[in-house]
Parts: structure tokens; C-alpha cells; sequence
């Protein structure tokens, strides 16, 4: 299982995953001509992508995936109620998919795991590599980590997770009062603490890394919240690498075993 984070943020959010011969995205968030020139820079041809995993209905999830179905032949997965709040991709023919159950795309299978977010039925994912047991899981876009949510996350290999804002830069910064009460809402985005306390909990010396998602440009920086993992990780078992994934840039090739690649080699930066 490797997989890599095209980018995310409030701008767009895709992230590539690959097991055995297996590749797929969890959301497309960016317009297809983004997502192909990113997925270049790696060395993967969009056609290799067999489908597309939609967490919500959030333009900053769904930008591309209507048109990569329609040109690379994507599959498109995702919930009713994602569906409900999508035209684009129900004119494609997305197969639904429901919280609590999972189903499988080639070597992965995918876990979905309901979560609290202001969306029509909003996932997240755990992924497991079939042929190698490696779980990934990828959750973003919550406002709490709900016991439910994090017993999906024990024992993960690696863990992609929203980090989106740190508490008193959010207090103090320029949003209006009705739209931080939003972000720091129960349907909202995870801050900085939460996200560490999160994985802190399923933390263990085999989870080879955590990379931070989807941060605010506004209320948070990646040296924040990084500090703040840091400190978080700390005192657990953990001995893997933190990633801070980019809004505009893809992330390095991350792995369980830290030695694999997309593409072409030269193109993955060390962690």
C-alpha cells in the first residue's frame, strides 16, 4: 500500500492510493486538468485510476471526479446522500455506498466510517491493502472524533488526518463570528489539539506515518501544526514520520515500508 496526497485544503483534496495494481482516489477535488498534471509530476497516467472514493459532496472534494469519469473512465463511489448533493455525479452513474459496511476495488477494500460534518452523509475511509494487510486510513472534514471513528482507526499503518486549525488563531483571526462558531463546531473541521489526541490514541510503533490534512491557510501554518503532533505523539509508541501534505504541491510517496514510489523515482522527495 503507498499512496500519496495530490494536495488539500479548502482549495481541492484528492489523494492517490495504490495497492498491488490497484489505483484509486479518495475524492478529486480538483478540476481534471489539475489532477492530471499533478498526477504527471509523479509518473501515473490518469488512465491507470480505476475509481474515485467521495467522502462529501464539498466542491473542494467533488471538482473532478464528474469529468475524470466521463474522460479516464473512473468508477465513482459515494453515499445517497453525497449523491443527493451532486448532480455531476450522479449524471455519471455513481454506485452507492453506505456508512458502517465496506466493499472492495481490486486489491483494496475500503471500510466507510459515518462522521459529524456539515455535508449530506459524509465518510471517511479505511483502506487495507489485500494482498499486503496494510491499513491506510484517510479522515478529513469532521468536526469530532466519535468513538465509532476512532475504533476504525486502531492499529492503522498509516494515517492521513485532518489538522485544520489551531484554537486561539482561529478565536483571534478575521472570520466573522458565525463562521468560526462553524469551523470549531461539532459539524465543523478538526483543530490542531483534536487531531493530536486522535492520533495519539491509535498511536503504535508499527504506524509508519501521520500527515496532516486539509490546514487552514488563514488559522493555521504547517509549523504549527506539526509542533503540535509533535508534542501530542510524544509519548507513545510512535516512531514514524509526520508529512504536513500542501494545498498546491503533491506530497512526497508515502508507504508502510518507507522505500516505495509512484512513477518516477526521482520525483519522490524524502520524508
Amino acid at each position: 500500500m503507498k499512496l500519496c496526497v495530490l494536495g488539500s485544503g479548502s482549495g481541492g483534496n484528492a489523494v492517490l492510493m495504490q495497492s498491488g495494481t490497484t489505483r484509486i482516489l479518495i475524492d478529486a477535488g480538483f478540476p481534471p486538468r489539475t489532477l492530471v498534471r499533478r498526477l504527471a509530476s509523479i509518473g501515473v497516467d490518469p488512465r491507470s485510476i480505476e475509481a474515485v472514493v467521495i467522502t462529501h459532496e464539498h466542491i473542494d472534494h467533488v471538482r473532478g471526479a464528474a469529468g475524470g469519469a466521463r474522460r479516464f473512465g473512473w468508477r465513482i463511489y459515494a453515499t445517497s446522500g453525497t449523491q443527493s448533493g451532486c448532480a455531476s455525479i450522479r449524471k455519471v452513474g455513481a454506485e452507492t455506498i453506505a456508512p458502517d459496511t465496506h466493499f472492495q476495488i481490486g486489491d483494496i477494500r475500503l471500510d466507510v466510517i459515518g462522521i459529524s460534518h456539515d455535508a449530506n452523509e459524509p465518510v471517511a475511509f479505511v483502506a487495507t491493502g489485500q494482498s499486503t494487510g496494510v491499513r491506510a486510513g484517510v479522515v478529513y472534514d469532521l468536526g469530532v472524533v466519535t468513538r465509532s471513528v476512532q475504533e476504525a482507526l486502531d492499529r492503522v499503518d498509516i494515517l492521513v488526518l485532518e489538522s485544520n486549525h489551531d484554537g486561539d488563531m482561529l478565536r483571534n483571526g478575521p472570520y466573522p463570528a458565525m463562521l468560526k462558531r462553524r469551523i470549531a463546531g461539532h459539524a465543523g473541521h478538526l483543530s490542531n489539539r483534536a487531531a493530536g489526541t486522535a492520533a495519539a490514541e491509535c498511536a503504535h510503533r508499527g504506524m509508519s506515518h501521520v500527515v496532516l490534512a486539509h490546514l487552514s491557510e488563514t488559522n493555521n501554518t504547517p509549523q504549527t501544526a506539526n509542533e503540535a503532533m509533535r508534542l501530542a505523539l510524544k509519548k507513545t509508541p510512535f516512531k514514524g514520520c509526520i508529512v504536513i501534505a500542501d494545498q498546491n504541491h503533491p506530497s512526497t510517496t508515502i508507504s508502510a515500508d518507507r522505500a516505495a514510489a509512484f512513477g518516477h523515482p526521482q520525483l519522490t522527495l524524502g520524508i
